[in-house]
């Protein structure tokens, strides 16, 4: 194109633009030196007809994360937040596809359910469709409001120990897994003994107490007895005498 214009002058885009493509028609209706037809032909006769439409939404580039279990609470979560997945695949498996805009929840080749993406600042932030969600009051999204009902009906040093997780986060949300991990103790022991453990641990010397230091109070009764054993030494070890750092002998 740029020999056959070589020598012509333009005085506007469009001009030049209109002449473009009279010598592309040209171009394509020009005879094969080897075979019958031209571009133009074998373009209208052969091709054209499988020719297929174009997608109707545009192709967007795309990154997957596979095999991300649904919580509980029908979520799974995606760069610090929480996006909805129907109620029937709690516990499963499900593959995310994550574009500038859409997050999308995939199991096998089955398109389960799409969010619109939150934005990157954000965290800790709910993406809930209702049509995830069971119809009625089978199921309840936890909030504090909940999680402190709960912890009321155990005791008042359960509710102590949830509020103090909770004011050791800076939203809500990020407390909800511990102060759970903290009540669903009442299923695997009695709640009186949870409320006792909950008791003596506010009496130790850890700020928050959470689940890590409530089990093994419950593991070894120590909620029966109200006492909590001093850490025993470690025979195997050599411990030097205060003379010793004095500057005295060994």
């Amino acid at each position: 194109m740029i020999a056959a214009l070589r020598h012509e002058t333009f005085t506007s885009l469009a001009q030049l633009r209109t002449r473009i493509r009279q010598q592309i028609d040209a171009y394509n209706r020009e005879p094969f030196q080897k075979r019958t037809g031209s571009r133009w032909s074998v373009f209208t006769t052969e091709e054209l007809p499988l020719l297929q439409a174009l997608p109707a939404v545009p192709f967007e580039i795309s990154t997957w994360s596979y095999k991300r279990k649904v919580n509980k609470n029908a979520h799974v979560v995606w760069a610090r937040n929480f996006y909805s997945v129907p109620f029937s695949q709690i516990g499963a498996l499900v593959d995310l596809r994550v574009t500038d805009t859409m997050l999308e929840v995939y199991r096998n080749d089955e398109r389960l359910t799409s969010h619109l993406l939150l934005s990157g600042t954000t965290s800790n932030q709910y993406q809930t469709n209702e049509a995830d969600l069971p119809e009625g009051r089978s199921y309840q999204a936890w909030d504090r409001a909940r999680i402190e009902e709960w912890a009321a009906r155990i005791g008042p040093a359960t509710m102590t120990v949830t509020a103090k997780i909770f004011e050791t986060v800076f939203i809500d949300e990020a407390g909800f897994d511990a102060a759970l991990a903290v009540l669903r103790l009442s299923r695997r022991f009695p709640p009186a003994r949870l409320e006792a453990a909950c008791q003596l641990a506010l009496r130790g010397p850890v700020r928050s107490p959470r689940y890590a230091h409530l089990r093994p109070i419950l593991d070894t009764g120590q909620d029966k007895t109200g006492h909590v054993p001093e850490p025993e030494a470690d025979d195997g070890g050599y411990v030097r005498g205060s003379a010793y750092y004095a500057g005295g002998t060994r």
